[in-house]
């Protein structure tokens, strides 16, 4: 049951193959689409990202284990409301999970990977991170709860499977009380977007709730602009995958004090250390 989600990659694959095939065959003005070298980008990062985590998801295993193994808390799976508790308890840990990868620049080495495609496709939610380690740190206190380690790794699948349905282009706005509170394909439009007004909003996974409460919402208006403020010029998966690592490491190696190493990795991608009074002009 934890791994309900790599039973759902064939279903991934041919979903994206119908997207793809009805975008050759329907006039779709104003859409981005597919395109073949960014799509086979997309495939062989998310190739990758399920290849590293049969080895990471063992480490995952192992230190939930332990903190389910440590707390006194215990929360019985055969209880109805346990499992309402953990929908909305993983739904809050992955918002605050996202939320820091955008804010953070150490975890957003990790994420750009998923927003470095310029197109918005089912494909692009398969483009994921070869570095998942940055998601550790935000579902340990589901353990300390009580909640048992399969149970978490349960969840996090399911949020995971209702996400890819999210990057299309093909769904427009839904009824209005469901964009009201979950998370929809016009929300996470928002979320890639690289226009001023769409950069770090709507976090959400499951639910749009989050946003809404703790001031990160923005609806979709004017046409969304995929990828980076800055977009890669690259397909090669390599330097996909670890691009801003490379430049968070030529940033850290000129960096003058520890104090600015420490602002380069936790505050967020768009930090520019203080120049010097001398090289503003200001003198000694």
């Amino acid at each position: 049951m934890t791994e309900v989600l790599y039973y759902a990659v064939p279903f991934f694959v041919l979903l994206l193959l119908v997207e793809a095939l009805t975008y050759r065959h329907l006039q779709r003005d104003g859409l981005v689409g597919y395109e073949l070298e960014d799509t086979r980008t997309s495939l062989v990062m998310g190739t990758g990202n399920v290849a590293v985590n049969v080895a990471w998801k063992l480490a995952v295993v192992a230190v939930y284990a332990a903190l389910y193994e440590l707390t006194p808390l215990r929360l019985d799976p055969g209880d109805w409301w346990v499992w309402v508790l953990l929908f909305f308890a993983d739904d809050l840990a992955y918002y605050v999970f996202h939320r820091v990868s955008h804010e953070s620049r150490v975890f957003w080495a990790s994420h750009v990977v998923h927003h470095s495609s310029q197109h918005y496709n089912l494909s692009t939610a398969l483009r994921q991170t070869w570095v998942p380690m940055t998601y550790l740190p935000f579902w340990l206190p589901l353990l300390l709860l009580g909640f048992e380690p399969w149970m978490v790794l349960l969840a996090q699948s399911w949020s995971l499977i209702y996400q890819f349905g999210l990057h299309t282009e093909r769904i427009g706005k839904l009824p209005r009380p469901l964009e009201a509170v979950l998370n929809t394909p016009s929300h996470h439009r928002v979320h890639h977007g690289a226009n001023e007004q769409y950069l770090d909003r709507n976090y959400g996974g499951i639910l749009v709730i989050w946003d809404r409460l703790f001031g990160t919402f923005e609806p979709e208006g004017e046409r969304v602009q995929y990828g980076l403020t800055t977009n890669l010029t690259t397909f090669n998966p390599v330097r996909v995958a670890f691009h801003e690592y490379t430049a968070l490491a030529h940033d850290l190696r000129a960096a003058r004090s520890w104090r600015t190493r420490w602002n380069l990795l936790l505050r967020g991608p768009g930090y520019e250390p203080p120049t010097s009074r001398a090289e503003r002009g200001g003198g000694p």
